[in-house]
């Protein structure tokens, strides 16, 4: 009998897995939003959030997760944008240091402004648990789109990320 039951349960992992594997989200349309939110921690994220906005797709940009030592004029030589797009539309949220805690930060930085619909943007195997964080801690009436950054990743990585949502969803359910 447990050995049925562990065999059931390790199909129903293996199979969730390819689903998940298989199922990576995709980089979003062109259409506006009221902000953006670039949770740091991978490649071309920011990159993304930067052409978003410079192309008006949205009026601010929060970057949740910065390094508290990073300041914007750091990051506008680094990305060669202009210091003014920063000054007036990019927030850096230093805060955050896990994707649970990115989500509060945004959250709390939504509260600030009118914001009716947001964009996520992240990597395509840290979105299914980046928008779960996310949609929990945003108001009813926020509306989520997602921006997947395109990646190319290893089976580990992708083991990982698995591993840690469906922990993360086992840890809401039990009530943490």
């Amino acid at each position: 009998m447990i050995t049925r039951a562990l065999s059931v349960l390790l199909l129903a992992w293996v199979l969730g897995f390819a689903i998940f594997a298989v199922t990576l989200p995709q980089p979003g349309d062109d259409t506006p939003t009221d902000a953006i939110i670039v949770v740091t921690g991978g490649a071309k994220r920011i990159e993304r959030g930067l052409q978003l906005l410079e192309a008006g797709k949205a009026r601010k940009m929060l970057i949740s997760g910065v390094d508290r030592t990073v300041r914007p004029v750091e990051l506008a030589a680094q990305y060669d944008k202009p210091m003014t797009l920063f000054d007036c539309c990019i927030v850096l949220g230093h805060e955050a240091v896990d994707t649970r805690s990115n989500a509060d930060e945004t959250a709390q930085w939504l509260k600030s402004g009118d914001y009716h619909t947001v964009r996520l943007v992240t990597t395509d195997w840290h979105m299914p648990r980046a928008r779960f964080e996310l949609q929990r801690a945003l108001p009813a009436d926020v509306r989520l789109r997602v921006d997947a950054v395109k990646s190319n990743p290893s089976l580990g990585v992708l083991l990982t990320e698995y591993n840690k949502y469906l922990l993360r969803r086992g840890a809401v359910l039990a009530g943490y």
